[in-house]
């Protein structure tokens, strides 16, 4: 590693990012069954209610992540992936920080994420407790669904 990081804005409509996305489903589809994953299409990551990010060092895509509003005090988390080949680097970290800093900037009280119960998606949950994020019930759309795990952080 040689540059630092560079997390900035996207539009969800460049290669690199529509195959780390696609690199992103084909692993949740993999983990999860159909009826479990909530993984956002590339339609829904242009919505006008999420702001989307690509993280870059030197010129390459290391990962993504992405913010939901989901009323005038809470956001949703979507879209957390680190490229295979940069896990391990403390990038989704950094797209963590970057994420929750952002909803305190627009005053949101608390941010939301469900992820995977099972063991693939044990580095994520781990990673989100580190941040502050505890268990929570489903909330938004969400229903109560034994392959899912939600998470809250009060900001």
């Amino acid at each position: 590693m040689t540059g630092a990081l560079l997390i900035r804005p996207d539009d969800v409509r460049s290669e690199d990012v529509i195959a780390l996305l696609g690199a992103h489903l084909a692993l949740m589809r993999s983990l999860s069954p159909p009826e479990s994953v909530h993984a956002l299409d590339l339609d829904g990551l242009r919505a006008g209610n999420i702001t989307f990010w690509r993280a870059d060092r030197d010129g390459e895509l290391m990962g993504c992540g992405a913010l939901k509003a989901l009323d005038a005090s809470s956001g949703e988390i979507k879209s957390m992936h680190t490229a295979a080949a940069h896990r391990g680097k403390g990038i989704a970290a950094l797209l963590l920080e970057h994420v929750i800093g952002e909803a305190r900037r627009r005053g949101y009280q608390r941010l939301l994420l469900e992820t995977g119960s099972q063991p693939g998606f044990q580095p994520a949950r781990s990673l989100y407790a580190r941040y502050g994020f505890n268990e929570c019930g489903p909330f938004a759309d969400y229903t109560d669904d034994p392959n899912s795990y939600f998470m809250t952080l009060q900001l």
